[in-house]
């Protein structure tokens, strides 16, 4: 072990530690990156296919960014925005986002990550309906498999399995949650979960209503892509009920999906406020912004106080590093690009469809989830001891690529500037990585197929 995993190992605690298989195993050391690539404190290389953690989209190593973020904090490290103070970037950047988010959202707030968006979200849907007059509408509707970030409320909203640690405590009296569009494993229609829906709505009462909350395609909780006309009817249910359609961004935004978000180019939804962070800045600062429309801000403004944000809000270094960010993906034609290269990467991550453990291939462009099953015909999942994914990924990082295990799932989601040749590798080697553990679970005794 490496003297610097050894001293995280001794004083870290990590986002989702699982005590004792971080006590157990020395961590992995990142030490540099350029591109789509990472290196380790030994030398090794691999090809993050993963994405950092779905936000590296111009890759990493860009020196113009950091050059960015260096005349920033030279020039103005902080400054507050509380109420009636701005500064440069994070003036401009409002006006950027306005010009690239769809329709008439023109409005930002601006947050330190996607949690904290999710979570501004959730208490600007409450405030507008309490000033629009309906003070009852309270409640909000989320759907299962959806991850909207770790804050109180955010993993609230949220409902993915394994996120519900039963030594915390959750907030349940007024969030609701109906069924994901799971094709692969629940198979339920647009028609079905329409209703579903609109039965939900029913129960809790219309009038308790505020908001629901939507990923696009709903990210670490199993790359899950709905049928195309679903999520415009949820939308269209929602315009009829006076329920703000939240659409969490925070994955799809920037570029994931080839468009600066896929709300209204992808899905043909309009929403009230759109939720980002992660592709904001591609990873090198810490940023989020709730977008909202002008009618939002119609119905909030008046003698009234908005007394929600963070320190950290339009922050200048941030929002440099975003400007610029936005800057380079414009430049260079990355939403081009993604869509050009998602469509080899689809191409190729369904030639895995043939090997015996791969259940389903799924994904969007520069998004991508092989599910691991045991009986590729019953769909009968592996045992939860074999932790599936983790030994794919395991197989996969020996052979230089790194993948996201997530239960029975590999997930992948490669930087924008990704090559048709990277692409090659990634398929490749997962593909090799999913033979090789194959292979070792029947020499263990495990019953495949």
């Amino acid at each position: 072990m490496s003297n610097l995993a050894a001293l995280d190992q001794a004083h870290s605690l990590h986002p989702w530690t699982h005590f004792d298989g971080f006590e157990a195993a020395a961590p992995m050391v990142i030490s540099r990156g350029e591109g789509c690539y990472l290196w380790d404190d030994h030398g090794t290389r691999y090809l993050d296919a993963v994405g950092g953690l779905w936000c590296t989209n111009i890759g990493l190593g860009r020196a113009e960014m950091a050059q960015a973020i260096a005349d920033q904090a030279l020039k103005l490290g902080f400054s507050s925005t509380f109420v009636d103070m701005t500064n440069d970037p994070a003036a401009l950047l409002a006006a950027k986002l306005a010009e690239i988010a769809p329709g008439n959202l023109n409005r930002v707030h601006f947050t330190t990550g996607g949690s904290t968006a999710i979570d501004s979200a959730y208490r600007m849907a409450q405030f507008v309906q309490a000033a629009r007059g309906f003070t009852g509408r309270t409640h909000v509707i989320a759907r299962q498999h959806s991850y909207h970030g770790s804050t109180f409320v955010a993993m609230s909203v949220g409902m993915r399995n394994g996120d519900r640690a039963a030594e915390f405590t959750y907030k349940t009296d007024t969030i609701h949650h109906v069924s994901a569009p799971y094709v692969y494993r629940e198979g339920a229609t647009t028609e079905a979960l329409v209703a579903e829906f609109e039965a939900k709505i029913a129960e809790v009462g219309a009038e308790k209503v505020a908001a629901f909350f939507a990923e696009p395609i709903q990210a670490s909780g199993g790359v899950l892509v709905p049928p195309d006309d679903y999520l415009r009817a949820i939308w269209e249910v929602c315009q009829r009920h006076g329920i703000l359609f939240i659409a969490d961004e925070v994955v799809t935004g920037f570029g994931r999906l080839g468009n600066w978000f896929a709300s209204w180019d992808v899905y043909g939804v309009q929403p009230d406020i759109i939720c980002c962070a992660k592709g904001l800045s591609s990873g090198y600062q810490p940023i989020g912004a709730v977008i909202f429309s002008d009618a939002l801000w119609a119905d909030m403004a008046g003698d009234r106080w908005y007394t929600s944000g963070f320190t950290f809000s339009g922050h200048p270094v941030a929002c440099a590093a975003a400007l610029k960010n936005i800057e380079i993906i414009a430049r260079e034609g990355l939403l081009d690009h993604a869509t050009r290269m998602g469509a080899l990467f689809q191409e190729g991550l369904a030639t895995l469809r043939d090997l015996p453990i791969v259940g389903d291939v799924r994904g969007h462009t520069l998004i991508g989830c092989v599910e691991n099953v045991a009986d590729k015909v019953t769909k009968r999942a592996l045992p939860d001891a074999i932790d599936i994914g983790k030994r794919v990924s395991d197989a996969a990082e020996a052979r230089g690529l790194l993948v996201r295990p997530i239960g029975a799932l590999n997930v992948m989601s490669p930087s924008l500037i990704i090559t048709p040749e990277q692409i090659e590798f990634v398929v490749e080697n997962l593909g090799a990585a999913i033979v090789d553990v194959t292979d070792a679970l029947v020499r263990e005794g495990v019953k495949i197929g």
